[in-house]
């Protein structure tokens, strides 16, 4: 593969904010693949711009990214909301009739069917915000938590907002069909949120080949060095894969 274009290993965080934990990744996803975190618009060096909420605005954001067939191969992964921004623009990408991704990979993350349990903020005032945050009065607002909480809440709000719209998007029928994508879930031993058991439910997104791979960690294991080399491994089948002609039957 030295002698070809790169694959490209798209990242999408947890968060708006989260992207910095794909920083350190190139070193350990190995030959032939170049992680490419993903930055959505009001968060690291786009910070003067709105921040996207519903699948309309992340679409018209990052789709244009992926519309020409000729920009070479890649690939997605996504963390927590970041699966679902990942498994969002996959799909749209097959609607779209255009080149989707070589290799899907999901982690720490239930599949769309299954509810997140994430509460609806669309409406809510900063106020009843907290309120749901800090467990009905669990965290005194003038506490350090409190104060902390109330510091994260215009972030946590959008986080929020968009995985809502997201979930609520994916589970609407898709006019292209289920998914073609080979599709990796990834998911830690010790993460009760999303257990290894969720590969079950992606499975059925998808009609390519689905795989399961197992992380030490809890819910937030994307910042070791076991993780981008798995995905790097990945990566390099996937893009074999893709390039093995189709037997005629």
């Amino acid at each position: 593969m030295s002698e070809e274009q790169p694959v490209r290993l798209h990242c999408f965080a947890h968060s708006a904010e989260g992207v910095s934990v794909f920083s350190g990744w190139r070193p350990s996803t190995g030959r032939g693949v170049e992680p490419v975190p993903a930055v959505l618009p009001g968060s690291a060096g786009r910070r003067a711009e709105p921040r996207v909420t519903t699948r309309e605005a992340l679409l018209a954001d990052q789709l244009p990214r992926f519309a020409d067939p000729d920009s070479g191969p890649y690939a997605f992964y996504g963390q927590g909301l970041g699966a679902m921004v990942a498994f969002t623009l996959a799909r749209a990408l097959q609607e779209a009739g255009l080149p989707g991704p070589a290799l899907l990979a999901v982690g720490a993350c239930q599949p769309p069917h299954i509810s997140s349990g994430l509460p609806d903020v669309r409406g809510k005032t900063d106020i009843e915000l907290l309120g749901i945050l800090d467990g009905n009065g669990a965290v005194p607002a003038s506490s350090d938590e409190g104060i902390l909480l109330r510091a994260m809440l215009p972030v946590l709000r959008v986080d929020l907002e968009l995985a809502r719209s997201l979930e609520e998007a994916a589970r609407e029928p898709s006019p292209a069909g289920p998914l073609t994508t080979p599709l990796l879930v990834v998911a830690s031993q010790d993460n009760p949120l999303a257990p290894p058991e969720i590969a079950d439910g992606w499975r059925r997104w998808t009609e390519g080949p689905a795989r399961l791979r197992v992380v030490p960690g809890h819910h937030f294991f994307a910042g070791g060095h076991g993780l981008p080399r798995l995905l790097g491994r990945a990566c390099r089948v996937a893009h074999r894969l893709a390039r093995q002609p189709v037997p005629v039957a």
